[in-house]
């Protein structure tokens, strides 16, 4: 278990690389899940900065992840994209997992959108719907505040009531509606993977409330409130879980749901950008 010190130290010599290279500070980050990547190409005054350049970072070993930090503005706000994030299943810690949302945090970040692919457990949902995170259960079987407290970055016991914004998933409910997409909300469910889940672990989750399932998300979610950003989530369902339909499941499903409903979820997070 890495001490506080030292990661102090590694999350300061990221900041500095970072803030050498970098004109606009951000105030807004936005993590882009399995194939919904294509919303960075909005980013104006760009830079771009590969994870492996910069100290400590992990890399993203996942089709559909780039792997790289996109600085610039979105609707005249500053922003940082992670363009490509981590996974627990790709061997990293959980610390590494969550370390560029504390880089985040230090460069002065006050709030995070952030997205992914995840399969539908809610029968009222569909391939390509854009849900809207109101709560999630944590099933990975590990916390990224585990260990010593990291007391200069946020509480020992962080508070998790309203870990995805009540006030900013209400104008997102608005202006979801204002786009012609469906206004939905759900439970999210985090399992470690890589593989998908087995139709028994889906009727398990379905009974305890979830509507989506996915292998990402609450890691970051946790470590944002314990930082004191605000956060909004959104699920793009991509597939729906095993033994929901009677078929196979595939990553390759996952990308073409993720490419299909591409644009809509630009226009989406553009808006969201613009109005939080």
């Amino acid at each position: 278990m890495i001490s506080e010190k030292d990661y102090i130290a590694k999350l300061t010599e990221a900041r500095d690389y970072l803030k050498e290279r970098i004109r606009i500070l951000p105030e807004l980050g936005v993590i882009l899940g399995s194939g919904l990547g294509a919303f960075a190409e909005l980013v104006q005054d760009k830079q771009v900065i590969p994870y492996k350049d910069i100290p400590h970072f992990p890399t993203s070993t996942v089709e559909g992840h780039a792997g790289q930090l996109v600085f610039g503005k979105v609707e005249g706000r500053k922003v940082v994209v992670m363009q490509g994030r981590f996974h627990f299943y790709e061997g990293y810690t959980m610390h590494e997992v969550t370390f560029p949302i504390r880089v985040m945090q230090v460069l002065g970040v006050t709030g995070i959108i952030v997205t992914n692919a995840a399969g539908g457990i809610n029968p009222d949902f569909h391939p390509g719907d854009l849900i809207l995170i109101k709560d999630h259960l944590n099933m990975m079987g590990d916390n990224p505040l585990r260990g010593a407290n990291l007391s200069s970055l946020g509480p020992r016991f962080p508070d998790l009531s309203d870990a995805y914004h009540r006030d900013w998933r209400k104008r997102a409910l608005v202006i979801a509606a204002d786009l012609g997409i469906s206004p939905q909300e759900g439970v999210y469910a985090a399992m470690s993977g890589p593989n998908y889940e087995s139709p028994a672990e889906i009727r398990f989750l379905r009974s305890s409330g979830a509507d989506m399932v996915g292998m990402s998300t609450v890691p970051e979610v946790i470590v944002a409130n314990h930082g004191g950003m605000q956060v909004l989530g959104i699920s793009c369902v991509t597939n729906m879980a095993a033994g929901i339909l009677d078929q196979s499941l595939s990553h390759q499903e996952v990308m073409d749901t993720a490419g299909r409903i591409e644009k809509q979820f630009v226009q989406f997070v553009q808006a969201l950008v613009k109005a939080l």
